[in-house]
């Protein structure tokens, strides 16, 4: 059954030939990807607007960065995920690699196309980047670009990194979030 709330335009069923009155077939809520591909269902607008509203953001965001933040001065150096990711032992989709950095799928995707472009070596934030890593962050922006391009997002995209506690950064190994497929909003946060 479909889980689409009644008010959704089921706009796959306009078909000429559809019976009226008939049951819907099952409905993922219509998201596809830039190649057809179903994505995770989507939650309604209004159930989106009210969970970004809520205290600790969509999903909670605010609170994981939180207990990231206080986890990382914990930490010592312990190795994150994305460590995992690049190291293999966590699966992940990858989409693009070199000798300088990872792209795979974000798992909790915010759009219909959400990827993460990470350096493999492990910085922990934006805030603590130096000269010496300018060429690698440009690095990480073409590789973005390039992959971003590869997904069919010709329309445009977001890319987002998060800074500390206060910016929600819940993984202290910095990241791109390349966030697209849809029609951004502003402000974002």
């Amino acid at each position: 059954m479909c889980r689409a709330p009644p008010h959704h335009v089921h706009t796959h069923l306009a078909t000429p030939n559809r019976v009226p009155h008939a049951p819907p077939p099952p409905c993922t809520w219509c998201p596809r990807g830039p190649r057809g591909q179903p994505l995770r269902p989507l939650c309604p607008p209004a159930q989106r607007r009210a969970a970004a509203a809520a205290p600790g953001g969509q999903d909670g965001e605010v609170g994981k960065a939180r207990r990231a933040a206080a986890a990382s001065e914990r930490a010592g150096g312990q190795p994150t995920i994305f460590s995992k990711i690049i190291a293999r032992s966590v699966p992940a989709t990858i989409l693009y690699e070199d000798d300088k950095c990872l792209v795979f799928r974000d798992v909790a995707p915010q759009a219909p196309v959400h990827f993460l472009v990470i350096p493999k070596h492990p910085i922990p934030r934006i805030s603590s980047v130096g000269p010496q890593d300018t060429e690698l962050l440009g690095h990480l922006l073409v590789v973005a670009a390039r992959t971003a391009q590869a997904e069919g997002l010709a329309e445009g995209y977001r890319l987002v990194i998060n800074d500390g506690k206060h910016g929600a950064q819940s993984v202290y190994h910095l990241h791109l979030h390349v966030l697209g497929g849809r029609q951004m909003g502003w402000p974002p946060g």
